[in-house]
């Protein structure tokens, strides 16, 4: 599913968050997004699933735009899943009962939770299902964990992550790299990653596209991973 950006622009105060003229993610791409700290990665996100109003511009999916505050609008969440940072958790619940909640908001039946959440047993590694601890006690990895699940709890067609790699051990970082990939593979949905982990993004993405002051300074094909050379020049450069 293509998510078309035109005219996208965010700043507070005084600062350019987002400055983006035209950008188009086409459907089924595993598409990485870098930059340093400030470039304006989270800030896209939260453009892109209306978390935050834009001063200008426009982000479509499937021919809707995305917009919360307009009931004709509001089809694009059936499609989405997204995990940013821990305030989508709800952490006074069990991870077992946050997906109990997720299933019940995306009328997925008991079954077809148990059935998903066998796939990711290894994942998750006998840490979260069958708990009886908070989420809002677990490790800052854990709970990665669970945000990541749940997005993915709905099978959507755009899967949208910000940091995923943070907090994780190498095993769940690697284990995230082929959960993503296969999901892509399976799915054929549109997936957006961002990573200050130049490595794993180069592993998974077929996509790059470098921010800096929130414009787009490198939209990289990186089929055949050349995207490797390419960005540490840039971050050589710019340390």
């Amino acid at each position: 599913m293509d998510i078309i950006i035109k005219d996208l622009k965010k700043t507070f105060g005084e600062k350019v968050a987002v400055d983006i003229p035209e950008l188009t993610i086409h459907s089924g791409e595993l598409l990485g997004l870098v930059g340093n700290n400030g470039a304006g990665k989270s800030t896209l996100f939260r453009l892109i699933l209306d978390l935050i109003k834009a001063d200008t511009g426009t982000v479509h999916m499937k021919d809707r735009k995305v917009d919360i505050n307009v009931a004709e609008t509001e089809a694009w969440k059936d499609w989405t899943g997204a995990f940013v940072d821990e305030s989508f958790l709800i952490d006074y619940l069990t991870p077992d009962e946050y997906f109990q909640f997720i299933a019940r908001l995306t009328d997925t039946s008991d079954e077809q939770l148990q059935e998903f959440l066998a796939q990711y047993q290894h994942f998750m590694a006998d840490e979260l299902a069958g708990q009886k601890k908070l989420i809002r006690t677990l490790s800052a990895g854990n709970k990665q964990k669970v945000g990541i699940m749940a997005a993915m709890l709905l099978r959507p067609q755009v899967l949208i992550l910000d940091e995923p790699f943070n907090f994780l051990d190498p095993s769940s970082q690697n284990a995230i790299k082929h959960l993503l990939k296969k999901y892509n593979e399976e799915t054929g949905a549109t997936i957006l990653v961002s990573s200050h982990n130049l490595q794993h993004t180069v592993d998974i993405s077929e996509r790059i596209v470098l921010l800096e002051h929130g414009k787009v300074i490198h939209d990289i094909d990186n089929r055949e991973k050349q995207a490797q050379n390419i960005l540490e020049n840039y971050f050589e450069i710019n340390d």
